[in-house]
């Protein structure tokens, strides 16, 4: 089933093109990553897909509702946790809930549960500063699906993970996923990365930038490590940098 739709997404500023025609879908519970080189415009995608801006052309589609530039339908979780440093992390992680409109107390109880599925027990009232790089990623993650409505964007959530921090989160990150069956859509500039966690991987390329690739991988999740030497990997891998180089 189809969650989220992009339909003919066209976005200029100053009369210059930033991304032309795109179409693209996610299903319920799918990852699907968006691969593209630095200044394509995957990020002025991710603000039209969240409501931040409106495109020039096209419009969003959420569970059937058209969307466009509708923002808070959609939850976008940055490259940065964002956490904020003088609030306790559940509390971080119930803010969704009190913007909306609900009591503290009671947002507190809405989340507190969630925090061992997420693997966060007996870090809810410790401040961010207590934590490490890839706890606070997980509170991040947290906040995001509490207001995720199913749907969510990561705008390169690992980027900042030292390398083993990094492989621990992507183990984790596919687990959770397995569990919520939340469909993410993230950006990443990492071709290993979206091999290794993708349904599904589109490539953005060109100025303006546009869909230059879609790539199914097929293996089963989680992939072992022995993957990345198969000849499978290095097709997907080739299909991939074809895409990237590829002239529009």
């Amino acid at each position: 089933m189809i969650v989220l739709k992009a339909e003919n997404i066209t976005k200029a500023y100053d009369g210059v093109k930033v991304i032309h025609n795109i179409n693209m879908h996610l299903k319920k519970g799918e990852i699907v990553s968006l691969l593209g080189v630095s200044g394509v415009g995957k990020t002025t995608l991710f603000h039209i897909l969240s409501g931040l801006f409106e495109p020039d052309e096209g419009r969003v589609m959420l569970n059937g509702e058209d969307i466009t530039g509708k923002s808070g339908k959609i939850s976008y979780m940055q490259q940065k946790d964002l956490l904020l440093p003088h609030k306790k992390i559940i509390d971080n992680v119930s803010m969704p809930c009190v913007i909306k409109g609900m009591k503290k107390k009671e947002a507190r109880k809405k989340v507190e549960l969630l925090f061992r599925q997420f693997g966060l027990e007996g870090c809810e009232y410790k401040y961010p500063s207590q934590l490490s790089g890839g706890m606070r990623q997980r509170a991040a993650f947290l906040r995001t699906y509490v207001s995720s409505n199913g749907v969510a964007l990561l705008d390169e959530p690992f980027s900042a993970l030292d390398t083993l921090t990094k492989s621990s989160m992507h183990k984790w990150y596919l687990n959770m996923m397995d569990q919520i069956e939340m469909g993410t859509l993230f950006i990443t500039h990492d071709i290993h990365e979206a091999i290794h966690l993708s349904d599904r991987i589109y490539v953005l390329g060109g100025k303006p930038g546009i869909i230059k690739g879609e790539i199914c991988i097929e293996q089963e999740k989680p992939r072992k490590e022995e993957f990345e030497f198969s000849k499978e990997y290095a097709e997907y891998k080739r299909q991939i940098v074809d895409a990237l180089t590829a002239q529009a």
